[in-house]
């Protein structure tokens, strides 16, 4: 019989979010682009339906036991899939890593790493005699005999060397630092005194009231810090827990009083804080009064002093670990040789599983990175590329792997490396979606489907598809004549030289930290400035790590940090960072929320005559407060079904419908509309209802104006993409004087169509016209080609990075022939010129 394989993923009737009872075909065994702008509908197309219909069916292989521990996806609202392989997804945001992740543990290359020093290093015996490599280790179980004393031992093994379980420095606890409130952190200014805020910690919640306390046990409250006693400054910092009764004026001439007040001092106040939150806002924020320092025992290796005498060619496992990928390969191949010859055969095999583990990061430019790195530091672009290698790894045939933005993060001369992985993807008989607006990825890609033509409910439908070169002919495309290059690049006037630094400039000098060595960096103020260069090459620490923190202990009348030489802040008195993470943490959060729009609505419907009839205020109208929620649902519209090995079912509210309130505040219109139906709309479709409503219109006009006019009212936050999260994030500060504001924006183009940046460069122009300004930490062309100033990093990453390697004009860094950004720059300015 003649077979004939299916060449398509076919699709019907997709109605995840916004798709509009979507019919498409996907070629398989294809490198296939998804784009649209933001808000369209790519991403309910690739992740909601693609992968989490893969991921379901091939989970439904699985024993029931096995699917218990593993954390389910639900059906996906679609009449059917058909020849959809297995499917492994990567997303936009990886994780952020926590403390304990480095390179190694992320890669799982030293997971080899510690086999190879327990199984083929030279230990020590207990009496300090070095023993040769020996077979013995795997043989024995690792019961060893030394040669010279005779003394009996177990040897290390692979779990000793692991700085998260057994190898963990006892001091810092495998962490590599140890932490230490600071004095003159706690103490914000020693001029004040302690009635008029001069202790920092205690303005952490609940305790407020406690410059009251200390003047009830007799500190003088109404004398400067600096002019206190020795002994009363340290009953401040150290005094002993007491507990006095005391009297407590509130704002509103009340008096409150306690029985029981008990005095915390200033720094018992931030470690008991720290011992009673998991918030990682409250974390960071508690933080600020600690200095974090080398651990004085491990040196920052997070592991016991002892497992470092084990040795593989003369380097412990700490040495081995803090060696760039790229030196890290070449050591490998000399420890074969090094080797006793009867232990050549297990070296060879160790080794050449390390080098497997590690081809990946090289293959997509990391090989600059340490597998000693902690994780925390890698930008998104770092984190995805790493999840890719451990993909890339297993070397599989037959898979659906659906990538979301993989080129976050990514310089241009990356993303050849990124897309030369797609396609050996492909090669390995694999199916590759990817939902990019990256042009060099999509130009690279065999098939392109366009989704749009907007966002929100002017989207979900397919705009154009086909192959690239029948895509960059088309009229409907939008994605088309950033193809072709026949746009326009810059939409911004270029500023004449002798203006660029006509409002001041800010300037620092850093001098060791991380990769760099004294650098001077200057940035023109009321300006757009990006920050430029390959990952690792020290944007962030110059930036995130120096500026930032260099203003912000100038303004608090702090020690500038330690690395930091030299500030010139210009008068900046405020630095606002603005980053892609989510806003809001669940389904309560939502557009409505997060603005001032919730509130104002419930006090117009407070003020009807019905709720007034009632007797219902404000309160009534939220629908996270009791009297206002659905009594099914609690206000959360939905509703979570445990079907037991099943994966959870989630539904629309039975009783409510999705609409959060109960029947009696669903009764109270405000013209016409329930407030129910008021979250229903879009911020376009409420412009008209509220003209003359002037504070709800003010900040609907601004969300139209950003290019979010598409988002409901009551639409989720915490769903939406990176790009509309950072803009959201910045509501509250168009319209009003930013002069000495100072906004960073890290990767502000993440999960942007090449249109929506145009509409974020606009973004930009109104934060300066207010008297801002503004670095943008970026990769994407189209941004630094509409930059005012540009400061270059580099040239490469880790070691080969930490340089200034050229500023100036987006034309006059495309001829700096030292800037690897400035080569891609030209050719970016040349294809649209």
């Amino acid at each position: 019989m003649k077979r004939s394989l299916p060449t398509k993923i076919k699709v019907r009737g997709a109605k995840v979010n916004n798709l509009k009872d979507l019919d498409v075909d996907i070629p398989l065994n294809e490198f296939v682009a998804i784009t649209g702008r933001s808000g369209s509908g790519k991403s309910s197309l690739a992740m909601g339906v693609l992968y989490a219909e893969g991921a379901r069916r091939y989970l439904n292989a699985l024993s029931t036991f096995t699917r218990r521990r593993i954390n389910q996806m639900g059906k996906a609202a679609v009449d059917s899939v058909e020849y959809l392989p297995s499917a492994l997804a990567l997303r936009q945001r990886p994780q952020v890593p926590g403390v304990r992740s480095t390179v190694g543990t992320m890669s799982e290359s030293l997971n080899i790493l510690r086999l190879v020093f327990s199984r083929l290093g030279s230990m020590v015996c207990p009496n300090g005699h070095r023993l040769e490599p020996t077979l013995d280790v795997a043989e024995n179980m690792g019961k060893l005999v030394c040669p010279v004393c005779g003394a009996h031992f177990m040897a290390p093994g692979a779990e000793s060397f692991a700085f998260n379980s057994d190898g963990a420095c006892s001091t810092c606890g495998g962490l590599g630092e140890v932490r230490q409130l600071a004095a003159d952190r706690i103490i914000g200014d020693e001029t004040l005194t302690l009635e008029e805020g001069a202790v920092a910690s205690w303005h952490l919640p609940g305790r407020n009231f406690m410059p009251t306390v200390a003047n009830a046990i007799g500190i003088p409250t109404d004398v400067p810090y600096k002019d206190l006693s020795v002994a009363d400054k340290e009953r401040v910092l150290h005094g002993a827990k007491q507990t006095v009764a005391l009297n407590i004026p509130s704002s509103k001439g009340k008096i409150f009083h306690m029985d029981n007040a008990v005095y915390e001092n200033a720094f018992a106040a931030v470690e008991d804080s720290l011992a009673t939150t998991k918030n990682d806002r409250t974390i960071a924020k508690l933080n600020k009064f600690y200095t974090f320092d080398t651990c004085p025992t491990c040196h920052g290796t997070r592991l016991k002093p002892a497992l470092l005498q084990q040795l593989v060619n003369g380097h412990n496992i700490a040495q081995v670990c803090d060696l760039p990928v790229s030196d890290l390969r070449k050591f490998a191949t000399t420890v074969v040789d090094w080797l006793p010859a009867k232990m050549a055969h297990l070296g060879t095999e160790l080794i050449e599983e390390l080098e497997q583990s590690l081809q990946p990061l090289v293959d997509l430019g990391l090989d600059y990175l340490t597998l000693s790195r902690p994780g925390a530091t890698l930008s998104t672009g770092e984190l995805q590329r790493i999840q890719l290698g451990r993909t890339l790894r297993s070397a599989t045939t037959g898979v659906l792997y659906v990538l979301d933005e993989p080129s976050v993060g990514l310089h241009p001369a990356n993303v050849a490396g990124l897309i030369k992985a797609f396609h050996g993807l492909v090669a390995q008989g694999n199916s590759v979606v990817v939902v990019d607006h990256d042009t060099r990825i999509i130009s690279a890609a065999d098939y392109v489907i366009e989704i749009g033509p907007g966002a929100g409910k002017n989207g979900g439908t397919v705009v154009d598809e086909g192959p690239v070169s029948q895509v960059v002919k088309s009229k409907k495309s939008l994605i088309a004549p950033f193809l072709n290059g026949t746009t326009k690049l810059r939409e911004r006037p270029v500023l004449a030289p002798d203006k660029l630094w006509e409002k001041g400039r800010l300037g620092v000098t850093v001098n060791q930290r991380f990769n760099i060595d004294h650098v001077q960096a200057n940035f023109p103020k009321n300006r757009l400035t990006t920050v430029t260069g390959m990952s690792g090459a020290g944007k962030t620490t110059l930036i995130l790590d120096s500026l930032i923190p260099a203003i912000e202990a100038e303004v608090a009348h702090r020690p500038l940090p330690t690395h930091v030489s030299q500030l010139e802040r210009s008068g900046i008195r405020r630095v606002v960072t603005v980053d892609s993470v989510p806003v809001g943490k669940n389904v309560r959060s939502t557009v409505a929320t997060y603005t001032d729009i919730l509130n104002r609505l419930r006090k117009l419907f407070a003020e009807t005559p019905m709720a007034r009839e009632r007797g219902y205020t404000n309160s009534r109208f939220s629908y996270n407060v009791k009297a206002g929620a659905c009594p099914v649902c609690n206000g959360t519209g939905q509703i979570s079904l445990d079907v037991q090995y099943l994966p959870d079912i989630t539904e629309v509210c039975p009783q409510c419908h999705g609409r959060r309130y109960n029947r009696e505040t669903l009764a109270v219109k405000w013209h016409d509309d329930s407030i129910a139906d008021i979250l229903n709309l879009s911020v376009d479709e409420a412009l008209p209802i509220f003209a003359g409503e002037n504070a709800i219109e003010k900040t609907l006009q601004i969300l139209h104006d950003m290019g979010l006019g598409y988002l409901l009212l009551g639409e989720s936050t915490p769903a939406l993409s990176g790009g509309e999260a950072q803009r959201l994030k910045l509501v509250s500060r168009i319209g009003k004087r930013q002069t000495g504001t100072l906004f960073v924006f890290d990767e502000p183009t993440v999960g942007l169509h090449p249109l929506d940046i145009q509409q974020l460069v606009r973004v930009f122009d109104q934060l300066i016209e207010q008297g801002a300004t503004v670095i943008a930490i970026e990769h994407d062309l189209e941004l630094i080609a509409n930059a005012d100033y540009i400061v270059d990093m580099g040239p490469q990453g880790g070691r080969l990075g930490g340089q200034l390697i050229g500023t100036g004009t987006p034309t006059e860094l495309s001829h700096n022939a030292h800037s690897i950004t400035g080569k891609y720059l030209k050719d970016e300015l040349e294809r649209f010129s």
